[in-house]
């Protein structure tokens, strides 16, 4: 297992380079989850939120709108060049309960039983320890309150993801990872698991399959630019690059493929009054 700093910086790192994409239209999908997970909290005027691994805001702007002016929503995210998109947006919403902090969410030294609500959207299997980073963001969640982990499930926007390495591996088969970061909590049994191990009670995972639909193949490499796959496509030289780039445009003409299988998984949990344990 690498170390936690290790992780941080190489998370950090991609994340800043995908920032040129990120918000772009083709990735829209980090909105509709974001905004999925939130809808699952059932907000109210006044609550206290915390958003870790908040990006550019997908789920901590939609947080910000539940809980109104009274409220009060922090992001936290190791990507700067995210977290000042997210800014941006706040402040073209016109929101002034939202704050985006560069931070570890591990680290934050916090009070403990601060929030109503933790949300952690696609954020959790970069941590090298998820049993503890659950257990930190537990600590932090009041009586009453909810925690909510998104992840991806099976079919991670299928079929152009296996494809991409699939061709990947012709050029640069040191670079084909056998196992992503998510594989350890893919399904609902073992999210749930994570969950409780972190000390979380009363967790509910739902599992959601969907489509991802492409106005265009170029939107794919788009998605490409602006995820996780950017630190795998920066170690390739340009032209190494490109004929990646192509063959994985040709794979989605020559089967016109228009969408993409994507799983996700919400987990809620919430945290009993005393006098309910």
């Amino acid at each position: 297992m690498i170390s936690k700093e290790e992780a941080n910086t190489t998370t950090a790192k991609v994340f800043n380079a995908a920032s040129d994409y990120f918000d772009a239209p083709a990735l829209s999908f980090w909105s509709r989850f974001g905004q999925q997970t939130i809808d699952r909290l059932s907000l109210h005027s006044g609550h206290r939120v915390l958003d870790v691994c908040c990006g550019t805001g997908a789920s901590a702007i939609p947080a910000a709108v539940c809980v109104g002016s009274t409220g009060q929503v922090l992001g936290v995210d190791l990507a700067e060049s995210l977290l000042e998109l997210g800014r941006q947006k706040s402040r073209q919403q016109g929101l002034k309960n939202i704050e985006f902090r560069h931070g570890d969410f591990e680290h934050l030294g916090l009070p403990r039983e601060s929030f109503d609500a933790i949300v952690c959207v696609f954020g959790i299997f970069f941590v090298p320890d998820m049993v503890a980073a659950v257990r930190e963001l537990w600590r932090m969640v009041r009586p009453g309150g909810k925690l909510a982990i998104t992840s991806w499930g099976a079919k991670v926007f299928e079929p152009a993801n296996q494809r991409f390495w699939e061709i990947l591996e012709t050029e640069r088969p040191d670079l084909v990872k056998k196992l992503t970061p998510w594989d350890r909590i893919r399904d609902r049994a073992s999210l749930q698991a994570l969950l409780e191990s972190g000390g979380a009670t009363q967790v509910k995972v739902f599992a959601e399959s969907s489509i991802h639909e492409l106005a265009a193949p170029e939107d794919w490499w788009t998605m490409v630019l602006g995820g996780g796959l950017r630190g795998t496509i920066d170690q390739l030289d340009p032209a190494a690059r490109e004929r990646v780039r192509q063959a994985n445009l040709q794979f989605l003409l020559t089967n016109q493929v228009q969408s993409l299988e994507v799983d996700v998984l919400y987990a809620i949990a919430q945290k009993s009054h005393p006098r309910q344990r």
